[in-house]
């Protein structure tokens, strides 16, 4: 084989070489920045979500506190509870992108949040509803178990942010 010729198939061969290299590089950054791109998109989610239940929260406690006195302001009570239920919604909606980004896993924790949520608005709102009865006699009962439901809450909310946490890889 002359030089010429062994030098053009040493050229052939380094460029298909070169060329199997950057495709898979390339291969490599995408895939890279795909998972990145996804890890965010999850974040995101995530964050909305925990956001969204932060506000409901608080209004959630500022109807419990509205309702402590023996006789409670009933029509400011309603509004608090009127805004309870605008950022319920917005917590449903939060929580409907989490479980659509995924992954499957966080689908359970949040639909554990969910169900913790409603235990306690359903006592939230039977509080609500003897207060404008006019009936205590539950009162103190409801309070106690207010404050068990907001501790289940609480618990299910920091399960779902150990495990939000775990997917998008910040465990530190």
């Amino acid at each position: 084989m002359d030089a010429g010729l062994a030098a053009l198939l040493g050229a052939g061969v380094g460029s298909v070489a070169t060329l199997g290299t950057a495709i898979v590089s390339g291969r490599a950054q995408a895939r890279a920045q795909h998972d990145q791109w996804r890890r965010q998109r999850r974040r995101d989610a995530y964050a909305d979500h925990l956001s969204a239940l932060h506000d409901r929260d608080i209004a959630m406690d500022a109807i419990l506190d509205a309702l402590r006195p023996d006789n409670p302001d009933l029509p400011d009570v309603d509004e608090r509870i009127r805004r309870f239920i605008a950022l319920a919604r917005e917590v449903h909606r939060a929580a409907e992108v989490v479980i659509l980004e995924g992954p499957v896993s966080l689908e359970e924790v949040t639909e554990r949040v969910a169900h913790a949520s409603s235990d306690l608005s359903h006592v939230m709102r039977r509080m609500a509803e003897n207060a404008h009865a006019g009936d205590t006699t539950q009162k103190a009962e409801d309070t106690t178990l207010a404050a068990e439901r907001e501790r289940i809450l609480y618990q299910a909310v920091k399960d779902f942010r150990l495990a939000a946490r775990s997917v998008i890889g910040n465990t530190k």
